[in-house]
């Protein structure tokens, strides 16, 4: 798309955790030192958590394509409501181990013995559990009873857990000590500061080649803080988009009004709301009065807000027509120059 326009070799803002992008702002770089030292240490587990979209999951993709020990077996398991059971069937299939029997037993013994080869072969197992606010307090619990397989007192399999705020109330629950206990360090991410955000944005373009430093105009960083709140998934998600509208109006500086223009047609998916009130389950459904002047005008105000989604969408569907036009015409200027060359 923008990519040959603006010079660069790839799309710096897609929305795939990609570890080659990772930033190491001041709070994701504490949180990688600590799952850093999780496992030089070799036990414990290390707790990550943010909001979504904060980078919990580029962290740990960024330490697995980093792992500078070959002795160190990790498979990374993305969670929902598993019950523990469940959890012990995926890292089986996770660690590739064949088991025989379909009880929960059956499952501990092959994971132990497995766990066990591994150790004699001078390697041990490593988890990396992301969304872990989906696994039930009881799931957890058996992740830490894994814990205890150990061999001449040390540790054969190390769990780490990512997830989002949730998590801390789940793991400081009062029948959750003995977790507790064996947490050896823990982080909180949280978003981007403004210069932050214009540093990450600078990071992830000149990472794809990009090489034109004014592209943004002095206060366009401040503005997509403003529009993102600082959270990098939604940094990606706009600034692809504001790239991509740039190119289609063929601008060479991304100023305030090209930030404004695409944050108002992206309202809806930033905010993921016509910003209308909704009832609660404690409201009772009010009795629409026709005659009412006040339900009149809420009415016309949701069809002024209806017309206004329509016309954006028009509007995105006449620059993607652009888009398509525009690349016809790169196409044949290209065909043009090679029929020419022969």
């Amino acid at each position: 798309m923008y990519e040959q326009y603006y010079g660069f070799t790839e799309r710096p803002f897609q929305l795939s955790p990609d570890p080659r992008f990772f930033f190491a702002s001041n709070h994701h770089q504490r949180a990688l030192s600590y799952l850093e030292y999780g496992l030089d240490q070799g036990e414990g587990f290390i707790v990550i958590t943010g909001p979504i979209g904060t980078g919990k999951t580029t962290i740990a993709r960024n330490l697995l394509s980093n792992l500078g020990d070959s002795n160190i077996v990790a498979a990374q398991i993305v969670t929902t409501k598993l019950t523990p059971k469940e959890l012990l069937e995926l890292i089986a299939a996770e660690f590739k181990i064949n088991v025989d029997g379909n009880s929960k037993a059956d499952l501990l013994q092959h994971i132990e013995k497995f766990l066990i080869t591994l150790n004699q072969q001078g390697k041990r197992a490593l988890i990396l559990v992301d969304e872990a606010q989906n696994l039930p307090a009881e799931t957890i619990e058996e992740l830490r009873m894994l814990s205890n397989f150990q061999l001449d007192n040390k540790p054969l399999i190390q769990s780490f857990l990512l997830g989002q705020e949730e998590l801390k109330e789940i793991i400081q629950a009062p029948d959750m000590e003995q977790f507790r206990q064996r947490i050896i360090a823990s982080a909180h991410l949280k978003p981007l500061s403004c210069d932050e955000v214009k540093e990450y944005i600078l990071h992830r373009i000149h990472l794809a080649n990009g090489n034109n430093n004014e592209l943004f105009s002095d206060n366009a960083f401040k503005l997509i803080h403003e529009k993102t709140l600082g959270v990098p998934r939604k940094i990606n998600i706009f600034v692809d988009r504001l790239l991509l509208f740039a190119f289609l109006e063929e601008l060479k500086i991304i100023n305030s009004d090209a930030i404004n223009e695409v944050a108002q047609e992206m309202e809806i998916e930033l905010t993921g709301s016509l910003n209308a009130q909704q009832l609660t389950n404690n409201e009772p459904e009010k009795q629409v009065v026709i005659n009412s002047s006040e339900n009149v005008e809420n009415i016309r105000e949701v069809l002024r807000e209806i017309e206004e989604v329509l016309e954006t969408t028009i509007k995105q569907k006449i620059k993607m027509t652009r888009y398509v036009d525009k690349l016809l015409k790169q196409k044949n200027r290209e065909l043009a120059e090679s029929n020419v060359k022969k």
